[in-house]
């Protein structure tokens, strides 16, 4: 017997016909690439994004064609957002910060016929363009005053291409598990993966974001979206703010304190999310400017991902700014919500040291996600918050295998490997111990990285710290501690071993601690390993 309920399928679509409809006026801001802010709505944008699906039609994009965008958080990025996958195509957001040859390679591997792109990626463009095989059109994301002098084919004006399109078209209705969008994993080890979400699981996704248990998304949030759209559909929160009819801030390209600062000011933007190292920019901004009113801001709340926060930016924050962390923990393969720390009613009176190691935590599982820690030959190991094991996930919203490759990824329960070592506790609370491939390997035991590295970042004078483990001759790898000390101060290698002697067991205390001007980071704001392991590859510790 089924129930006697309405059929319908769950398409991006409804989600901007919803905001049209119910939040209309509801602003969405835009730092344009060309400078000035642009002021925008939720009619505005539905009708623009019918715009943009009759220009695809016009370019001979048919359903199931990938289309390509090589472009900052704007207002022109969000009309393709819902544009393309409205209209059966897949929108595929290419990360600009990865090097030539990687977008080239993801380019040519998703065959996208069309690529949009803003003007301040016109140079990588035209270097490009002769080695995109598969791509018929370029369409310069801007208007015809500030079109860049390039010599591609069959190179169109954004501004042009949509304002002459009609504003009337029906979205088609189709299967809900009908591809909507492709992201490409960063790639730091081989060629990057393709990770090909759906119209269903985007929407499920959405539904999530709106919990009061992850981000309590409403229409009552003005959110500032540092989160690039090209990194994991901007965690999907584009999609959660037209179906909750939220004001969205766009920050365009620039992601400096000043800009990030200005905008919370001048748009009451009450949350924000952002990787750990937009945020250390951000306060390196406020420690410049002294004179700033942080005071004045109306932020309540910041979401944290891609990579752990150090204890020190919850602490400041917190205490200092009185905005809450919400933390939380996920990759390109879970959409990408996997975990999100939210403390439970048990935890409202720990004392405030215990309330932010609580915060350290990456979360618990949300609704839809599953999760379980298991041994090399896949067992499952106990939730007591001790024993380590290799972290699993499973989901409507977790993928199932990479775009055109044919190799099984999923355990035999179905269970993804995320590729991270982890713990859990009672409580479900999920510990990343490390990145399997980054924890170092001492003596038949296991040192994390990453509790080395936020041990290191409580360091009042260290800006960002990294480890990886060196061969040692007796102990198989021991760890290299590599520190970027803040902006005017000092750090001795003697003073940072004796700070960490009382917050990490002693056999975990590096063997030697380098001071580097700066680190490598990947595309998406994540530590390189693979870069400095490389570095110090023939680094030989001091003899005992």
């Amino acid at each position: 017997m089924f129930g006697l309920m309405q059929d319908q399928p769950l398409l991006i679509s409804s989600l901007i016909d919803h905001a049209a409809t119910f939040h209309p006026d509801t602003e969405i801001v835009t730092r344009t690439v060309e400078g000035p802010i642009h002021r925008s709505n939720y009619r505005e944008l539905q009708r623009r994004s019918k715009q943009v699906a009759n220009a695809l039609a016009e370019l001979g994009v048919d359903r199931h064609d990938r289309v390509g965008t090589l472009a900052w958080n704007t207002i022109r990025h969000y009309e393709l957002y819902f544009g393309v996958s409205g209209a059966g195509a897949v929108l595929h957001t290419v990360n600009p910060r990865l090097f030539p040859e990687q977008i080239e390679y993801i380019v040519n591997h998703a065959e996208d016929k069309v690529l949009f792109f803003d003007i301040s990626f016109a140079e990588l463009v035209q270097e490009l363009a002769p080695r995109l095989t598969s791509v018929q059109h370029y369409i310069a994301m801007t208007d015809r005053a500030h079109m860049p002098d390039m010599d591609v084919p069959n190179l169109h004006c954004y501004e042009e291409l949509v304002s002459r399109q009609s504003e009337d078209y029906t979205w088609p209705e189709f299967d809900e598990r009908t591809a909507s969008s492709l992201c490409y994993t960063s790639g730091t080890t081989g060629n990057p993966k393709g990770v090909l979400y759906s119209h269903r699981s985007t929407v499920l996704h959405s539904l999530m974001e709106m919990a009061p248990d992850t981000f309590a998304m409403s229409s009552s949030a003005t959110m500032l979206l540092v989160v690039p759209m090209f990194h994991a559909n901007a965690w999907g929160m584009p999609y959660a703010a037209a179906m909750a009819g939220a004001k969205l801030v766009l920050p365009g390209p620039r992601l400096d304190g000043e800009n990030l600062f200005g905008l919370m000011r001048d748009e009451d933007v009450n949350f924000s999310q952002a990787v750990p190292t937009v945020w250390l920019m951000f306060f390196q901004y406020l420690d410049a400017n002294p004179d700033l009113d942080v005071r004045s801001l109306k932020l309540q709340g910041v979401g944290i991902g891609g990579a752990s926060p150090p204890r020190s930016m919850i602490e400041r924050f917190e205490r200092d700014l009185g905005v809450e962390v919400v933390q939380g923990w996920g990759m390109t393969e879970t959409s990408p919500i996997g975990v999100i720390n939210r403390p439970l009613p048990k935890h409202k009176d720990l004392p405030p040291d215990e309330q932010i190691s609580l915060k350290m935590k990456p979360g618990r599982g949300v609704w839809g996600v599953q999760v379980k820690i298991a041994d090399e030959n896949g067992k499952a190991l106990p939730w007591d918050g001790k024993t380590s094991g290799h972290l699993m996930v499973k989901g409507p919203w977790i993928a199932s295998g990479y775009f055109r490759k044919d190799e099984p990824v999923l355990d035999d329960e179905g269970f993804f490997p995320t590729g991270d070592i982890a713990t859990v506790d009672a409580d479900g609370y999920v510990t990343l111990v490390d990145r399997a491939k980054d924890v170092i390997k001492s003596g038949g035991e296991w040192i994390s990285s990453v509790d080395l590295e936020n041990a290191a970042m409580g360091h009042p004078d260290v800006a960002e710290a990294a480890v990886i483990g060196v061969h040692h001759p007796k102990w198989q790898e021991r760890p290299l501690l590599l520190v970027v000390p803040r902006e005017g101060r000092e750090v001795q290698p003697e003073d940072m071993l004796k700070f960490l002697e009382s917050r990490v067991a002693r056999w975990w205390l590096p063997e030697s601690v380098v001071m580097v001007p700066e680190l490598p980071h990947t595309a998406t704001g994540k530590i390189q390993k693979v870069k400095l392991r490389e570095q110090f590859k023939n680094y030989t510790l001091p003899k005992a």
